[in-house]
């Protein structure tokens, strides 16, 4: 009965205000006490400001295996192309894959011929309008740059095995391979040598496939089946789809059938090793994609006939784009990016997709004049929960002996880590080129989301990334300000931990273009807190700059974490 009246002591329109504040309102308004004057509520209200630092981590080495494949534009794939970032420059994105065939130990059937090989791997697209037929038209979701710029594209048998597990690990742990992208050469490490995928290709003369102009297309893929009155005609989402050389592919699939290469999923991906997909800028130049080759309808089609002359029939076989899937970054950036400085922090924050860089942010850093005399004597992290903590007559912490959580005599309504991007950002000449950024706000110490994000947030968009989580994540507002809200993960410091060691005070900011994709990957020999970071961030090609955490910048735009808080009148 004490505990229930104890909580009852907060009044009934004090428990409302703490909903609003908790409302789906994605621009977090602070409300004032326009109903109720000071006189009358039975509460003080106030926002406080609290010490942060925040550094820039440069990321290299990143597992770039496994990068998911969930079937939503920008969830999961891997890059394919060539991206020109106005504030950073250019990114040069290829791919690494095996085949697996869907069909083991197949009968191709008497004197097979092969009529035709297509390669498809279809875009992340949706429907954009309709013509005059009824058709749809389409809009390609992942692109990245300009819609007509072309790159050189070719595609090589890799004659490079990619393991599945890690020879050098005793509990037979699976093969990461890792990022190196201030190579100038498509290469990756696997943890104790580096992998150039130039010096393994089988045939450098002769490609599989090769366009010296290559451009993404949005229409709809039509294809046609038949002849005159039993022509089928279909049409389908837009997609990479070329013809392959039947001779090579007779001689490599066909003409092994009996041949224990195709018996099994091993020996096929020890006998084809993949396809390597190299890509080239023209002029410094070119667009990028975002694919899903583990997509159902992604895959190497052989359509072949066979039987009697007078009995023939047709038949496909299937190379699936499955096992190993890797990207390849090469990087070459107008802006040096380095480890930012831990103790002061930094200036200017970079946050750049890829091989890029991430910020640090440490809630509650260094010492603050807790008790209003003047004098800096106080962890910041000890003072909030000094401030907010219910004290004993000892000066212990009140802790509740059935729930085991600490007591507070004030409530967090609303907390804010304020983000502004940096002045006169360049756009590459498109007025709207930022517009569409979303910011990623983690835990390092868990490398999962914020309890914000995963309890906090109901408005999950899994079709429209951009709209989706935008009260734990906010968008970014015309002005360039995101507010990301941490109400959560601060009242759980409050209410559970009781040692700064334990404390989850730091944060990860990546930008993303998907906040629904919260897979990490691991950092390879990372050296200090930050050992894993979003896939969503190593597969977006974009970049940004935001305000610091330092003095040099003025309030209105520096990093900054803002504390609404709500306490009974005694």
């Amino acid at each position: 009965m004490k505990k229930t009246i104890k909580f009852l002591r907060y009044p009934i329109v004090f428990l409302l205000l703490v909903s609003a504040f908790i409302s789906c309102d994605k621009d977090f308004n602070v409300i004032e006490s326009d109903v109720l004057s000071d006189e009358n509520a039975n509460f003080n209200t106030k926002d406080t400001l609290w010490p942060i630092i925040a550094y820039n981590k440069k990321l290299d080495s990143l597992q770039i295996n496994n990068l998911g494949n969930t079937g939503n534009a920008g969830s999961g794939g891997n890059l394919l192309g060539v991206f020109n970032d106005p504030a950073y420059g250019l990114t040069t994105a290829s791919i690494v894959s095996q085949l697996v065939p869907a069909t083991l130990s197949p009968d191709f059937g008497e004197n097979p011929v092969l009529d035709s090989v297509v390669l498809k791997i279809p875009y992340y697209s949706t429907i954009d309008s309709y013509d005059d037929d009824n058709n749809p038209e389409y809009k390609l979701d992942s692109l990245y740059g300009k819609s007509d710029s072309s790159i050189k594209l070719t595609i090589y048998r890799n004659n490079y095995f990619l393991r599945d597990f890690d020879p050098t690990s005793t509990e037979n742990t699976a093969q990461n391979y890792y990022s190196n992208g201030s190579s100038s050469v498509n290469s990756v490490l696997n943890g104790t040598s580096v992998i150039n995928f130039d010096d393994h290709i089988a045939d450098p003369i002769t490609p599989i496939y090769s366009d010296p102009s290559f451009i993404p297309e949005s229409k709809a893929t039509i294809t046609t089946v038949g002849e005159d009155d039993e022509e089928v005609v279909t049409r389908e989402s837009p997609a990479f789809r070329v013809k392959l050389d039947t001779t090579y592919w007779k001689t490599t699939i066909i003409d092994k059938a009996g041949d224990p290469v195709l018996s099994s999923n091993n020996n096929f991906k020890n006998y084809f090793r993949g396809l390597y997909f190299k890509t080239e800028a023209i002029n410094a130049d070119g667009s990028m994609l975002l694919l899903n080759l583990a997509a159902t309808n992604a895959n190497i089609t052989l359509y072949y006939t066979s039987g009697e002359a007078e009995s023939r029939t047709q038949n496909t076989y299937i190379l699936n784009f499955s096992g190993n899937i890797l990207n390849t970054f090469i990087n070459n950036y107008n802006i040096t990016l380095t480890n930012g400085d831990k103790t002061s922090g930094d200036d200017q924050l970079y946050l750049k997709g890829t091989e890029g860089s991430m910020a640090v942010v440490e809630l509650f850093s260094g010492q603050v004049d807790c008790d209003g005399d003047g004098v800096l004597d106080m962890d910041a992290i000890d003072c909030f929960k000094q401030t907010y903590r219910r004290l004993d007559e000892n000066g212990n912490y009140i802790k509740d002996p059935i729930t085991n959580r600490f007591e507070v005599k004030k409530l967090i309504n609303e907390a804010q880590l304020i983000v502004t991007e940096a002045d006169n950002l360049p756009s590459g000449g498109y007025e709207d080129y930022h517009t569409y950024d979303r910011i990623y706000a983690y835990n390092l110490k868990t490398n999962n989301p914020t309890l914000d994000y995963s309890i906090g947030d109901a408005t999950t968009n899994a079709a429209d990334p951009l709209n989706s989580k935008i009260i734990s994540l906010g968008q970014r507002s015309d002005d360039g300000v995101f507010k990301i809200r941490l109400t959560q993960h601060l009242n759980n410091i409050l209410f559970t931990d009781s040692i700064a060691e334990d404390t989850p005070t730091k944060l990860g900011l990546v930008l993303s273009t998907n906040v629904n994709y919260t897979d990490t990957g691991i950092i390879l020999d990372s050296g200090d807190e930050v050992t894993e970071v979003p896939r969503a961030s190593i597969i977006s090609p974009r970049g940004t700059i935001i305000q610091g955490s330092t003095p040099a910048i003025p309030v209105e735009s520096r990093l900054r974490l803002r504390i609404f808080s709500s306490e009974a009148k005694e």
